[in-house]
């Protein structure tokens, strides 16, 4: 228990654990325990809305890399412990036993090499699938040095890799984090990419199994790869940090990137900040990674600030908006999609329902009320049959001033 005290605690600035794109999986197929399915804990969402617990949990807080951002950095004066592959193994199905858990996310400090690490961790992987017939999911932190028969056979067992960029910028590795490489990392990207298509498109043989239809074999790491990047660290503005990620998201076909503030550590060192970056930063970097991803937005158009941050009073789609009142209003009985998905307050869900909508009557005000369509943001920027918003977009700084958010108590005093 102590150990489970400190190496679960020492797992909780790694936020790249969401449990979405697993395929689904049942024990009772297998004859074996556990499920990718089902409600629990919560810990993460999956895109329907699923929660899915995980174990979140580090193999051992030792680590041989001095990254001076890291409360695990090898010259960092924390309690250390570390877990055998057995007893990684023995907590997972005990906790999922108790209902606790539907999954395990494991990653570790660097013990002795990076193939050594890695093995480690392939071998829990290995042991839950093969021995215990454990079909929950598995997230697997991997190692960018390690060998490429070691990815691989992480990706066998694992519904999901992940590799850590850290930094957004080689030259803040560089400084912060020496004995990681930036090519290395992207070098494991690319392998990794490699594999989880390939996966994709070779059948397989069929495994043997005890009933009378034979198995598939699993898919490569079926539900794709993410990273993380560390956010006010170093001096990356926003537009760094999506450039980054935009790069990653196009090359190496990353199902996700999350985004961790800065949280200061005990004996920092001089080159890093004193204070966090405000949460609201994190917050508009998810927005606008959406936006890049799923409302057709380019890098240049999100990050319009000339110091290259975002605005944090308001969201990016609205701060676009403002800044570009000429494409106002949008007429919602028949903008195209790519027009309906710039508007602020619709999203991609809402944006469906209008388009099946307007197939069978012209919309009015009182049918986006039946969408449950936030009505304020939305009116300001388009027209329907029994609206229009007159000189509404006149004065954008009225409108934002009348759009944004009061601040809360708590960002008074952040």
């Amino acid at each position: 228990m102590r150990k489970l005290a400190i190496l679960a605690d020492a797992a909780k600035y790694d936020a790249s654990c969401a449990s979405s794109g697993a395929g689904k999986r049942n024990s009772a197929a297998t004859g074996g325990i556990g499920s990718t399915e089902g409600m629990g804990i919560c810990h993460s969402y999956t895109p329907d809305g699923r929660c899915v617990s995980l174990l979140k949990v580090l193999l051992t807080n030792f680590c041989v890399y001095d990254c001076a951002y890291c409360v695990n950095r090898v010259s960092s004066n924390v309690p250390r412990a570390r877990f055998a592959v057995d007893e990684v193994v023995a907590l997972t199905l005990d906790f999922y036993k108790r209902n606790y858990i539907e999954g395990l996310f494991l990653s570790s400090g660097i013990i002795r090499d990076s193939d050594y690490t890695m093995e480690q961790l392939v071998e829990v992987a290995r042991t839950l699938r093969e021995d215990h017939a454990f079909a929950g999911y598995i997230h697997l932190k991997t190692i960018p040095e390690a060998s490429p028969e070691l990815l691989a056979a992480a990706g066998r067992h694992a519904d999901r890799l992940s590799i850590n960029v850290e930094l957004p910028t080689e030259a803040g590795l560089a400084k912060l984090a020496p004995e990681k490489k930036l090519p290395g990392i992207r070098s494991a990207m690319g392998e990794l990419r490699w594999q989880i298509e390939e996966g994709k498109q070779k059948p397989g043989t069929a495994i043997r199994s005890t009933s009378a239809k034979p198995r598939k074999p699993p898919r490569f790491a079926p539900a794709g790869q993410s990273t993380q990047m560390i956010v006010g660290a170093d001096g990356a503005d926003d537009r760094a940090i999506l450039a980054t990620a935009d790069n990653l998201y196009g090359n190496y076909k990353l199902r996700r990137v999350y985004y961790s503030a800065f949280s200061p550590i005990p004996d920092a060192s001089s080159s890093l900040p004193l204070r966090a970056p405000p949460l609201a930063r994190e917050h508009r970097l998810y927005q606008a990674d959406w936006l890049l991803r799923f409302y057709g937005f380019e890098l240049g158009e999100i990050t319009g600030d000339a110091h290259g941050m975002l605005d944090l009073d308001i969201d990016p789609k609205l701060a676009w908006a403002l800044r570009n009142p000429e494409v106002f209003p949008v007429d919602l009985n028949r903008a195209p999609k790519e027009r309906l998905l710039r508007v602020p307050g619709l999203g991609v869900r809402n944006v469906k329902r209008v388009l099946a909508a307007r197939r069978h009557a012209r919309l009015r005000v009182a049918d986006l009320a039946r969408l449950r369509a936030p009505l304020s943001r939305l009116l300001p920027f388009i027209q329907l049959l029994d609206h229009h918003p007159r000189k509404a977009l006149d004065d954008p700084q009225a409108l934002r001033a009348r759009l944004a958010p009061a601040p809360r108590q708590a960002d008074l005093f952040a």
